[in-house]
Parts: C-alpha cells; structure tokens; sequence
C-alpha cells in the first residue's frame, strides 16, 4: 500500500489505524518491478514509432507490434529480475537505473 496520503483513502487510513493494521514504508518513487510494465513501454515504443493516425490503425498496429515481441525479451526481463531485485533492496526502494 502506498502511504503517500493523496492515494490513501481517509477511510481506509483511518480502518488501518484503528484496527492497528502495520501499513510498510514504501518511496513514492518506487521502481516497477512488474514483468508487463517492461511489455507495455516496448509495445508503446514500436506502435508510436508507426504514428497510427486513427483507433482502427491504433488496434491493427497493437496487434501487430505485440505479435513481434519475441519470447525472449520476456525471458531476458525474467532471468534479470535477481539483478534487479538486489539493486532495489539496495536502494531501500528508492529509483534505481531499471
């Protein structure tokens, strides 16, 4: 959960504090760690380079663009995840170059 208080609901934040709920620290600036998030800035990447100029072509080119991803790009963002994962703790959280 994110405690900067613009994302937290009053509600919730207060439910937490009376039921003495640990809510764990966490930067507001965090890296992503989620897998997909890398999927989706490539796909961004290669359909914007394409300059789709309407929804139809917008959709032809997500799919096309999404079908040429090859397995492993995943795979390369999979087995680096203990790399990452090591330079986040590091960090305590905090921006690193991922």
């Amino acid at each position: 959960m994110d405690n900067d208080p613009k994302h937290t609901s009053k509600v919730v934040a207060k439910w937490l504090k009376d039921n003495k709920v640990k809510v764990l620290e966490w930067p507001p600036q965090s890296p992503d760690l989620n897998h997909i998030e890398h999927l989706w800035a490539e796909l961004k990447m290669c359909v914007r380079a394409r300059r789709p100029t309407n929804l139809t072509e917008l959709h032809q080119l997500c799919q096309e663009e999404w079908a040429k991803i090859h397995p492993n790009y995943c795979g390369m963002h999979v087995e680096g995840y203990p790399k990452r994962l090591t330079q986040v703790k590091q960090f305590k959280g905090n921006a690193t170059e991922y």
